[in-house]
């Protein structure tokens, strides 16, 4: 199963080492991590997803919960909880594909950023199978280059991190 974990650090050097050397002594893969400032610039918020069909993520969130600088960690809910993901995608689109590329890119709600004569470059936003459903509809044109941010997620409502 997949989980989404919300860890609220403190903002110092040092500190996504050691929360990533944790996952590596335990060899304990990361799907994505996503690491920003928060409304505090005192904290730093790490988002990071990860399979734990290895490892049980309790083991994981009660050895997270011991780091320093660790202030919080919480395992959200997949339903109680708000998620995106940012991809851009360079795609060869000569003049006969342009126009189906176009139409695939509005139906997703996604925007073209870039245009040459041969690609286009395409920045998507939403949940990760949105983007993985898209990144399939455009491979067959010619994907030539993709970048993804990695999951930023936020419990719903007043509930905090």
């Amino acid at each position: 199963m997949r989980h989404t974990l919300s860890v609220l650090v403190e903002n110092k050097p040092g500190v996504l080492s050691r929360v990533s050397g944790l996952f590596t002594r335990r060899s304990f893969n990361i799907d994505s991590l996503a690491v920003s400032p928060t409304e505090d610039v005192e904290r730093s918020r790490m988002t990071i997803t990860c399979d734990d069909s290895k490892f049980p993520i309790e083991q994981v969130t009660k050895q997270l919960d011991k780091l320093v600088n660790v202030i919080k960690v919480r395992d959200l809910d997949p339903e109680n909880m708000v998620a995106r993901e940012l991809a851009l995608l360079k795609v060869r689109a000569d003049g006969s594909s342009r126009t189906e590329i176009i139409q695939l890119v509005e139906i997703f709600g996604a925007r073209i950023i870039d245009v040459t004569t041969s690609t286009l470059t395409i920045q998507a936003t939403g949940e990760s199978d949105d983007l993985l459903n898209l990144e399939g509809l455009l491979r067959p044109f010619g994907l030539i280059e993709l970048v993804k941010t990695g999951v930023v997620a936020l419990g719903r409502g007043a509930t905090t991190t």
